[in-house]
């Protein structure tokens, strides 16, 4: 055969698979090499994750995501569940396996009116302390966390769900004690602690008018005070029902525009039918069974599960338009059958607001979220 002919045809082969030199160029197959380029692809780990105990997940997140954050473990309740004494077990082996996976790592959260050791705010009669003394313990709980993993945690979700829908401050002890101060406060001194460390204000229902007007003035106030705030975490637990993409991308472009990026943090979208819209993530929430909000019990209808599909694939299209403000997006779970919404807000459903499903396979959303992207 003439050898001409065989380079030519060497060379054919060669440009359908899109070798360059010695590159074989591949079409992605997983969502971080997907997404790489555009954003960080994230999970949120549990016990089960940090303790090796759920090794399917294991391999899903392993696979398939860049980025972690703490679902629980580093919370103030369990990190310091009384006055200086540090409990920092499942946090070290957390931090290990973002590192061992080369994962940007995410620690979660530092000021949190819930989820707070009892003993943090009060005195020994329960009565609230003074100004000085939450300060004090405060700055002694960021530095002394912050500061064991300086330089190993990429960045912090330091204050969370301090602002309310229609923009008033919640009225947790950190309000009442210290006022609007102990945010300015938080970031300071977590900023102290690591200054390379990125510093992020976290809420739910971020889309709603009265909390983007607020949380729009804390960033000018951190800014003009030359306090580092970093992104506005949003967290992204969505229904069927609502935010519209509309609203969705209105408080992207007011955070972006404040001068700050976007992440989105805690995404999961509920199937279930809503006891009301808006209800987002207060955890203090707690709505009687009934069994009109637990519809799918053995299992969701194609139709359903195609809206359902639509509708995860919509807000993702929203952060592709946005890449050059949204910086990572994390999933609040792995698969169905360990996210917190099968209790949340009525105990006892069976949702299927992940990725993955309760056998740990991928639905037809993965493969249609990498088609995006090709």
């Amino acid at each position: 055969m003439n050898i001409k002919i065989i380079s030519k045809a060497i060379i054919s082969i060669l440009i359908i698979f899109g070798v360059n030199g010695c590159t074989w160029s591949q079409e992605p197959t997983t969502l971080k090499d997907a997404f790489a380029g555009k954003f960080h692809i994230g999970t949120a780990l549990n016990l089960n994750h940090i303790n090796t105990r759920d090794t399917a997940d294991i391999r899903i997140i392993k696979r398939h995501f860049n980025s972690i954050v703490a679902e629980n473990c580093m919370k103030s309740m369990y990190i310091q569940p009384r006055e200086g004494e540090f409990f920092f077990d499942d946090a070290d082996k957390f931090v290990e396996f973002g590192e061992q996976n080369a994962m940007k790592i995410i620690g979660h959260a530092l000021i949190w009116h819930s989820q707070l050791p009892r003993w943090f705010c009060v005195d020994e009669n329960g009565d609230n302390v003074s100004p000085e003394v939450l300060t004090e313990r405060m700055r002694a709980h960021i530095h002394t966390f912050v500061g064991r993993y300086k330089g190993r945690v990429h960045g912090w979700d330091v204050v969370n769900e301090a602002i309310l829908e229609d923009g008033s401050y919640r009225q947790s002890r950190f309000y009442q004690i210290l006022g609007e101060e102990f945010i300015p406060l938080a970031f300071q001194f977590a900023h102290e602690a690591d200054p390379d460390a990125e510093l992020y204000y976290n809420d739910y229902n971020e889309w709603y008018p009265g909390r983007i007007q607020t949380v729009v003035r804390l960033i000018n106030t951190l800014k003009q005070r030359g306090i580092r705030i970093d992104a506005i975490g949003m967290q992204g637990h969505l229904g069927m029902d609502g935010p519209s993409i509309a609203e969705y991308e209105a408080a992207i472009l007011a955070y972006t525009n404040a001068g700050v990026n976007v992440m989105v943090t805690e995404l999961d979208l509920s199937i279930l039918p809503s006891p009301r819209r808006g209800i987002g993530a207060d955890i203090s929430t707690s709505i009687e069974y009934q069994q009109q909000f637990n519809p799918y019990t053995e299992g969701v209808p194609e139709e359903a599960m195609q809206e359902w599909t639509d509708r995860m694939l919509d807000f993702f299209r929203l952060f592709l338009k946005h890449e050059d403000k949204v910086t990572r997006v994390t999933m609040w779970g792995v698969s169905d059958g360990g996210s917190w919404k099968n209790n949340f807000p009525v105990r006892g459903r069976t949702d299927y607001p992940l990725l993955f499903d309760r056998n740990h396979q991928p639905k037809p959303v993965v493969q249609e979220l990498i088609n995006l992207v090709k």
